[in-house]
């Protein structure tokens, strides 16, 4: 048996603006939504993030999420360079001892986005 892919499903009461965010800060495309479920369908590249309204019976209080959602990228310095004015940051650009050049900022829903990349020996 072989695991294919992970396509996380984000909750949100705010799915114009969490598209927005993903779509026009982050380049993302949006691919399917269907607003009867309040679920929409956004990727970029191999990147696939799935949105939903958060359904009454999960006693949904507020986005929370006790991890990060780490993608790697072959060009963080430009996407830094793209972000870190227009972005609300986590941490700035910074080489790490386990050998990645990485950033972090939060998305409109306050999940944090990590974006990282393998540093050249």
């Amino acid at each position: 048996m072989k695991f294919e892919e992970l396509r996380p499903i984000l909750w949100t009461e705010k799915l114009d603006e969490t598209i927005d965010f993903y779509t026009k800060m982050l380049d993302f495309t949006c691919d399917e939504r269907n607003d009867d479920w309040g679920w929409a369908s956004l990727h970029r590249d191999a990147i696939v993030i799935m949105l939903a309204k958060p359904n009454s019976h999960e006693g949904f209080v507020k986005p929370v999420f006790t991890g990060s959602f780490y993608i790697s990228i072959n060009d963080v310095d430009s996407f830094w360079d793209k972000l870190k004015d227009k972005a609300n940051i986590c941490y700035p650009i910074e080489n790490f001892e386990w050998g990645m050049r990485e950033f972090a900022i939060y998305d409109n829903n306050g999940y944090i986005l990590q974006f990282g990349q393998d540093i050249p020996n």
